[in-house]
């Protein structure tokens, strides 16, 4: 199995699906979803199968492919996998399907003075998008990430352009500008890398396992990293390179919504591990104490933040920002168990939040509303989807015995021997999380009936509608609750909700109690990770400045 060109079959296939349902006519959109749904399953076993011939055991790097793309710059279409880039595969594998399922009944908002628009588009730059984000993770030459992450902005920017909430267009224009950005400064690392390998070696390469056996001047390395550093935070994000998350997160539909916050943000934590860690070593030491500060302080001030929100999805969106904060804070630890944990992290973010931002969608599906005032007294109506709502928001909050607990154990232990004032700090933010996870619910969930449950009586007839107060605005405002006026029916999930959530409630709990197949296939690419930068994979011991290999000292 191992001959099987496992990755490219990954990239291929959601690639030709695109082509495949771009091509079909707009009034297609049945047979376009069903194609999409059956791509996106494909993938899904070519991950698992993919999972099967790796060996976490041997090579660092497994499944490879490398072919000469522009040969007289050494850029070469290499692919490979190490247990970080395979999980990250397995979430892609698992995250896409649920995303069609809960996109299934989707329509775009109308237009005003404009045919409406077919979803059929939808679902071609989603399958697009999977591909990208397969080839993002699973590069192993620098030039084509580099190519890959900036790719990715494109099926993103109309997923939320085309197909987002009112202010998708603002929200899809910052979004875009902001990734390009940070895209363009790392391509500048990215040159001043090939430039430092042809005056070593003699020759130009892009290609990572060259790459990590320079030896840089530690200026250079700073100056390098900082390239690649603000292109990773911004996508993050991290504070302060955050502000187009929260209005990305809100306008785009909710598949884009889980796919930006479970994926998409992932590559800059990613490319923490991949790229910054073991390139540049010594800058990474050097400048980690800088980079824990923005951690801590985006901990702090989003879990803050997101307290305050009245806007459910941008509730969810600035959750997302605190916990790449614990993300940044094990991974800039510098020990074996901080990193596992924070590989496990992004693992076990993308799918609790990816469920929390499902089931939000489909409370505002039955609200019309994405304010949290709206809504009161759901659990007695929909007691289903309040399980499911409780059990994505705990997971977010990492309650012990749900998947996220595990990473945030582990990131908190893992980084207390070498950074104990940033780790106390930061567990501030589990506080903040219980906090801001539990009003939501309870705002929501219980209390008596009110806002969009609410229907005036007088008005009320067979084909019963909602009375927005006025001067409120529509969909989003707060509804009158008129001095007669009776509860409506909130149906409760339907079988397609509930096949799309179980295999993400299956995964919050199952790796919540039993986490170990995960960790094993991540441990030897961490440890690998952390031997690039001269930290003992046994001892967890940071290397001095200016070392390399293992077994250095403090």
């Amino acid at each position: 199995m191992s001959d099987v060109p496992w990755l490219v079959l990954m990239i291929a296939v959601p690639a030709v699906g695109a082509a495949v349902v771009a091509a079909l006519p707009a009034a297609r959109e049945a047979l376009a979803r069903q194609l999409a749904l059956a791509v996106s399953l494909l993938v899904l076993l070519l991950a698992v199968l993919t999972t099967i011939a790796f060996d976490p055991g041997g090579d660092r790097f497994q499944l490879t492919t490398a072919v000469a793309w522009i040969p007289d710059f050494g850029v070469e279409f290499a692919l490979g996998v190490d247990g970080i880039a395979l999980s990250m595969l397995l979430l892609i594998g698992v995250l896409v399907p649920v995303v069609v399922g809960a996109s299934w009944r989707d329509t775009p908002m109308p237009r005003p003075g404009r045919p409406a628009r077919s979803m059929t588009a939808f679902w071609a730059w989603l399958l697009l998008l999977e591909s990208l984000m397969v080839g993002v993770f699973a590069a192993t030459d620098v030039f084509l990430f580099y190519v890959f992450f900036e790719a990715m902005l494109v099926p993103m920017y109309f997923l939320i352009g085309s197909f987002g909430g009112p202010n998708r267009q603002y929200a899809a224009v910052k979004f875009f500008l902001y990734s390009l950005l940070g895209g363009l400064v790392m391509l500048a690392s990215v040159i001043g890398l090939y430039v430092v390998s042809n005056s070593q070696l003699g020759e130009g390469t892009f290609a990572f396992d060259a790459l990590r056996q320079l030896e840089i001047d530690p200026n250079v390395q700073k100056l390098l990293f900082a390239g690649f550093f603000l292109a990773f935070a911004i996508k993050a994000p991290l504070v302060p390179f955050h502000t187009w998350l929260p209005d990305s997160g809100a306008e785009a539909p909710i598949g884009g919504a889980v796919l930006l916050v479970g994926v998409l943000d992932k590559v800059g934590t990613f490319g923490f591990l991949r790229y910054c860690l073991p390139l540049f070593p010594d800058a990474s030491r050097d400048l980690a104490p800088w980079v824990l500060v923005l951690a801590v302080a985006g901990i702090i001030y989003a879990a803050l933040l997101a307290v305050g929100q009245s806007d459910m999805k941008r509730l969810v969106s600035y959750t997302s920002i605190a916990h790449f904060g614990f993300i940044a804070l094990g991974i800039f630890a510098f020990t074996t168990e901080a990193a596992t944990g924070a590989v496990l992290y992004m693992v076990n973010h993308g799918i609790a939040t990816g469920l929390l931002f499902i089931v939000v969608g489909m409370v505002i599906a039955r609200g019309g509303s994405r304010q949290i005032r709206d809504y009161g007294g759901l659990a007695a109506k929909a007691p289903l989807l309040a399980g499911v709502f409780l059990l994505a928001g705990l997971a977010s909050l990492a309650l012990p015995g749900t998947n996220s607990f595990v990473s945030e154990f582990l990131v908190l232990i893992g980084a207390f021997p070498t950074r104990p004032v940033f780790t106390i700090i930061a567990t501030v933010g589990i506080v903040l999380a219980a906090l801001y996870v539990l009003l939501m619910y309870q705002r929501v969930m219980h209390g008596p009936p009110r806002g969009v449950l609410l229907v005036d009586e007088d008005d009320a007839g067979d084909g019963e509608t909602l009375r927005p107060a006025s001067g409120t605005g529509g969909a989003t405002a707060v509804l009158e609750a008129p001095a007669r006026a009776r509860v409506l029916a909130v149906r409760d999930l339907s079988r397609r909700e509930i096949a799309v959530v179980t295999p993400l409630v299956a995964l919050i709990l199952v790796l919540g109690v039993y986490p170990q197949p995960l960790i094993d296939l991540v441990s030897p690419a961490v440890e690998a990770t952390m031997t690039d930068i001269g930290v003992d994979p046994g001892g967890s011991t940071p290397a001095a400045p200016g070392s390399t290999g293992t077994g250095g000292t403090d």
